[in-house]
């Protein structure tokens, strides 16, 4: 399991964690929520190493990722999967390109074995037929299906999400949001979305951990996060313009 303890991180002297611990279950889908510029995507980046915290520890699996060594750290992100936000496609690579290369670079699988696992993939995410397509060719919504059989390709134990389903349209969000929490629960994989989309949230999510100010105000259950009374949370909630209940 993941165990975040006391993570605090500032840049230019400006906190933004300020002693964050969060536990996240196994194969579970935890959804990472607050306003922009909250920290958030500073805390999943932290979780997979791609930042260093000032303090605190974030041990997955027992390994404390802030005190690993480069080599150490490459061979622990081999656990995780991450679907950025934009999807972040290689423009010069073709889909089967794309999602092939961890596989390419870190195994020994021959070609025929690499496409098959390849159209598995692409198959569990909807999509079929498009190994040789280029990104442009995408809609936003295949791109984000595409970033997330990359993600899936070397069957992580867990799967970062970066705000999945900003820049698409409603059906396709939800499709999106579908595919997901679908996806996770199917595979057993322990998930952790960054969103500020209440829909979204409440879409995939098991379980809620708000960040506002640097601190934790909110984790537990998404009916826990509607009836909590927190002014952080009320005013998050009401802010959306509707209950989140009636959104969905």
């Amino acid at each position: 399991m993941i165990e975040i303890k006391r993570i605090k991180k500032s840049f230019g002297g400006k906190p933004v964690l300020k002693g964050i611990s969060l536990d996240i279950p196994e194969k579970k889908a935890t959804v990472l929520i607050g306003r922009s510029g909250c920290g958030k995507t500073v805390l999943l980046r932290i979780l997979i190493g791609l930042l260093r915290p000032d303090e605190g520890q974030v041990l997955v699996d027992g390994e404390d990722m802030a005190g690993l060594s480069r080599k150490a750290l490459f061979r622990a992100r081999r656990k995780f999967g991450m679907l950025f936000q934009s999807a972040a496609l290689f423009d010069s690579m073709t889909v089967g390109e794309n999602i092939s290369l961890a596989l390419r670079e870190h195994t020994d699988l021959s070609k025929t074995e690499i496409a098959e696992k390849v159209r598995e993939k692409l198959d569990l995410v909807g999509l079929e037929g498009v190994e040789d397509r280029m990104p442009s060719e995408l809609s936003g919504g295949m791109k984000k299906r595409v970033g997330l059989a990359r993600a899936l390709i070397m069957d992580p134990r867990y799967v970062l999400y970066d705000e999945p389903t900003t820049g698409l349209d409603p059906e396709t969000a939800d499709a999106i949001n579908e595919l997901i929490g679908g996806t996770g629960r199917r595979l057993g994989i322990t998930s952790v979305v960054v969103t500020h989309d209440l829909v979204s949230a409440r879409r995939i999510g098991d379980r809620f951990a708000m960040i506002s100010e640097g601190h934790i105000v909110f984790d537990g259950t998404p009916e826990g996060f509607q009836a909590c009374q927190k002014p952080a949370v009320r005013r998050f909630i009401n802010g959306s313009g509707l209950d989140l209940e009636e959104r969905i």
